[in-house]
């Protein structure tokens, strides 16, 4: 049996309920085929947007979603998705090459502002600073935040429909601008940051401005953006990084091998965290910025979702997709990137005190996603019940972890590395230790004994489960409930678990 010690009395900090965030581009069948039906549709909606989706994104106590992109922000003009939406323009999509589809702008920032408020989440929006103007950047600002009646733009908004400001708290500066956002070198975006963020702080002191950091582990870029910015630092709420764990093997069909060369991937997050926070220490903006994940996940090849075959299930395509290609970037989700989800919100959990937000890549029928949609079909994907199992750690105080979580040899090539037999996070909220064990083998069970330093137990607790027969199960359109999570209470808890082989159990124990 693997003892953990549970620390009560060592907490690590608060873990922000954003690093449980979300991330929603217009690519693919994101929106067009998932997010958004219309309002005429037969399928069940608010205001045209799909009703399933936001009953889940609540339950799971979903605390913000990125938008409009990724590399859509690019060249996404904001004025082109407001007023009425017969009148909007068609323009080309950036990925339009890859799944020759258009960008109609029907979902602009209203309908996306009201999407984040039903689903009880913040808006974080993506600056275009590769071709908008820090003055369009301002006008945007203005019309989303400024008080009823007091500018023309707050006056437009009004006439589209929201006398009441938007309140946009989260404004990236940016979006990968060491590639699609710009092509930049560091030192170029570095002095166009201290340029458009003086402009956007003094249109809203309020809002929280998020640097465009680094791919991976790229620490040149971090330092020589950091060296340009040192002097801007104030303006400067969090520093943004992005990783891709990518793919090993097929996303369905994957070896036993490739299991563990993803699984040794996803991991490769914590290096690139406690590097990326050493920059921020080093350069003593520790007091006021944060790191944001605002990407990442698995990225497998894709072709494995069910919009290959949507007409075969009596889906219309998307008016944007006459030809009925494939949504881009569309992939299943088995077991592997639900462990490979537990995994990196354990990571984020232990490291509370450095990352303020978190954005899963993506939300609706694109990369590692929590919901596949198409027509009246809509499934969640095993991705999905690791963040509802997880909820319980939003807005806890993290507590530090110890212990034996083992360690075993994974041959490959003919060399060997090692990998954790368990990962573990946990947390104190409201009386509540909650504790997530994810195992990471796929052929053994773990008993393991959560030691609550310091605390003790009443009994009460609550055990949510995912496991499945097979790390290849995923949830399809003809079984959409293959792989789901299963919930028991318990009036005898005292801290024993049992961890299935490739499954991760979250347990919430009622403390004296």
């Amino acid at each position: 049996m693997k003892k953990i010690h549970i620390h009560g009395d060592d907490v690590i900090s608060k873990i922000d309920r954003n690093i449980y965030g979300h991330f929603a581009e217009h690519i693919g069948g994101v929106y067009y085929d998932g997010i958004w039906v219309g309002e005429d549709s037969k399928v069940p909606n608010v205001n045209g947007l799909r009703l399933e989706i936001i009953e889940k994104m609540k339950k799971i106590n979903a605390p913000v979603v990125r938008w409009p992109g990724g590399c859509f922000a690019e060249t996404y003009d904001w004025r082109d998705g407001i007023g009425p939406r017969e009148n909007r323009p068609t323009r080309i999509n950036w990925w339009r090459n890859d799944d020759g589809r258009y960008e109609p702008n029907t979902v602009g920032t209203h309908e996306f502002v009201e999407f984040c408020r039903l689903c009880g989440a913040e808006a974080y929006f993506a600056a275009n600073i590769t071709s908008l103007t820090p003055l369009d950047i301002r006008d945007w600002m203005d019309y989303c935040n400024s008080p009823a009646g007091t500018t023309s733009y707050a006056k437009l908004r009004e006439q589209n429909g929201s006398r009441e400001p938007l309140g946009v708290k989260y404004w990236g500066v940016g979006n990968e601008t060491w590639g699609g956002g710009g092509n930049m070198t560091a030192e170029m975006y570095a002095h166009e940051y201290r340029k458009y963020a003086v402009i956007m702080q003094n249109t809203d002191p309020k809002t929280k401005l998020i640097l465009s950091g680094a791919n991976g582990d790229d620490w040149r870029w971090v330092r020589d953006v950091l060296d340009v910015t040192e002097s801007s630092a104030r303006l400067m709420a969090g520093m943004s990084l992005h990783y891709y764990c990518g793919s090993a093997g097929d996303p369905l069909s994957f070896t036993e091998e490739e299991w563990y060369r993803q699984l040794r991937q996803a991991l490769y997050i914590s290096r690139i965290i406690d590097r990326n926070w050493g920059f921020v220490v080093g350069y003593g903006m520790e007091n006021h910025a944060r790191l944001v994940i605002d990407e990442w996940g698995c990225w497998h090849p894709g072709g494995s979702g069910p919009s290959s075959h949507m007409r075969d299930y009596g889906i219309t395509p998307a008016p944007n997709n006459p030809s009925g290609v494939q949504n881009l970037f569309e992939q299943q989700s088995t077991m592997r990137d639900a462990m490979v989800t537990a995994l990196n919100l354990n990571i984020f959990n232990n490291n509370a005190e450095k990352i303020k937000m978190a954005n899963v890549a993506q939300l609706v029928n694109n990369l590692h996603c929590l919901f596949l949609a198409g027509g009246e079909h809509c499934i969640t994907t095993p991705t999905y019940h690791i963040f509802d199992m997880m909820k319980w750690h939003q807005g806890a105080d993290a507590l530090r972890v110890s212990g034996d979580c083992g360690r075993m040899e994974i041959p490959e090539n003919g060399r060997s590395y090692t990998l954790p037999e368990v990962s573990v996070s946990a947390s104190m909220k409201d009386g509540y230790l909650t504790a997530t064990v994810a195992n990471l083998s796929l052929n053994t069970a773990e008993d393991v004994l959560l030691d609550a330093v310091g605390l003790e137990y009443t009994g009460e607790a609550e055990v949510y489960t995912l496991t499945s027969a097979d790390p290849h199960d995923c949830n399809t359109y003809e079984e959409p409930e293959k792989v789901k999570l299963a919930e028991k209470s318990a009036d005898d808890f005292d801290g024993k678990l049992t961890v299935p082989a490739f499954s991760t159990v979250t347990v919430r124990a009622k403390i004296k």
